[in-house]
């Protein structure tokens, strides 16, 4: 596999469901389509925005069959994210007998404590599978934090992990994962509204959020920063910002599924406990979103 796999935007796609709460997978098909044809890379479900923590197993695979058949050679890259450690290794390996093309792996989703018990969950994962690997670290939601030095000794251990996703949010981490390890991985973010400045640090790969509203918009930020930096992109960035800072709340998948309703690539249903926005809450996001659909400055 070669590492452009992860060089471009790459969707962290939404999980659509219907009325009665199933899984909706004819749009879930047509929605990942749309979204190669405007210009993205790949695609990477049952992640945080995927809502997985409340798909079961058999859910969880039939997205990842779904959405292979759906597109073909497009690299299919589902986040591996499990109460244990068992259940996340059969899943990598469910999915990888369906067609995935790469996995995101995620820390466990309840438990975390030191880097003995974690990177062991890691290490069993990779172990598992001879997928090509994206390492997700995301401390502020799974309270796990891998260190520059951990990514790299994991990394160093397993030759598949060709690429970091690092939403820390610490734009220095980027620095310190290229001190130690060079161009050994490629660099990725997985915050929306650091996408530019992450450019300049070195990414050059972005798992993005409202790109599920916004994927040819969001394709054209990417391009063009990475081209041109800061001064190039401004004025869509300016544009963007609002939109792309609720990819950072605590109400994250609902503000997004509301920015895809809005602009008619989806629904605002959600999973419990998840409940859709409302109230103040409702209105000041859909402030940002409709003052975004009225100024768009094309393209």
């Amino acid at each position: 596999m070669s590492k452009s796999m992860w060089q471009g935007v790459i969707p962290a796609l939404t999980t659509p469901f219907t009325e009665h709460g199933q899984v909706d997978h004819d749009f879930l098909a047509r929605h990942a389509q749309w979204q190669v044809e405007s210009g993205c890379i790949g695609v990477v479900p049952l992640g945080s925005l995927g809502e997985s923590a409340t798909l079961s197993f058999d859910e969880k695979v039939a997205v990842v069959r779904t959405l292979v058949r759906a597109l073909g050679q497009v690299p299919v890259i589902p986040g591996i994210g499990a109460l244990s450690t068992g259940e996340a290794v059969r899943l990598a390996q469910a999915v990888e007998a369906e067609g995935a093309r790469g996995l995101m792996i995620l820390p466990p989703y309840a438990y975390s404590t030191d880097w003995k018990e974690m990177s062991a969950h890691f290490r069993a994962i990779a172990g598992a599978t001879g997928l090509p690997i994206l390492l997700y670290n995301n401390p502020i939601a799974y309270r796990t934090d891998f260190s520059a030095a951990q990514i790299a000794e994991l990394a160093g251990e397993f030759p598949q992990i060709e690429a970091v996703k690092e939403s820390s949010g610490d734009i220095r981490r980027l620095a310190a994962i290229q001190e130690l390890s060079g161009d050994r991985l490629v660099l990725m973010t997985g915050i929306d509204d650091a996408i530019v400045e992450g450019l300049a640090m070195g990414v050059t790969g972005w798992i993005a959020g409202q790109v599920n509203a916004y994927p040819r918009e969001s394709v054209a930020l990417f391009e063009r920063a990475r081209a041109g930096g800061y001064a190039a992109v401004k004025e869509l960035y300016d544009w963007f910002l609002p939109l792309l800072r609720l990819d950072t709340i605590p109400k994250f998948v609902q503000a997004i599924k509301l920015t895809q309703q809005c602009v008619g690539w989806g629904s605002e249903r959600v999973r419990a406990p998840r409940l859709a926005l409302e109230g103040a809450e409702r209105e000041a996001a859909l402030k940002v979103i409709e003052h975004a659909i009225k100024t768009h400055p094309g393209l």
